[in-house]
């Protein structure tokens, strides 16, 4: 298999997303900033999406670090539905 380079890219609607150089589908990040967000970044914002991606990509290297994939299989025998609580 062979290697996949990514881009960050300023979406024509103002947010930011992570896709792949060789590939034109939807993007696999995404990231939109409120226009008072962006006021409170003073022109920074293109710097803080590369900074949050930056820490989902190492987050999910942690994760995927302390997985036992294995275990996680085999309690997923029978999932309870998930509800969220607002």
């Amino acid at each position: 298999m062979s290697p996949s380079f990514f881009e960050i890219v300023q979406l024509s609607n103002g947010d930011y997303a992570l896709r792949r150089i060789d590939d034109d589908s939807a993007p696999l990040v995404r990231i939109s900033f409120s226009q008072e967000a962006r006021e409170m970044m003073e022109d920074r914002d293109m710097n803080v999406a590369k900074a949050m991606i930056a820490a989902g990509i190492e987050a999910v290297g942690d994760i995927a670090h302390d997985i036992d994939w294995e275990e996680d299989e085999a309690e997923a025998v029978d999932p309870q539905p998930s509800y969220t609580l607002h």
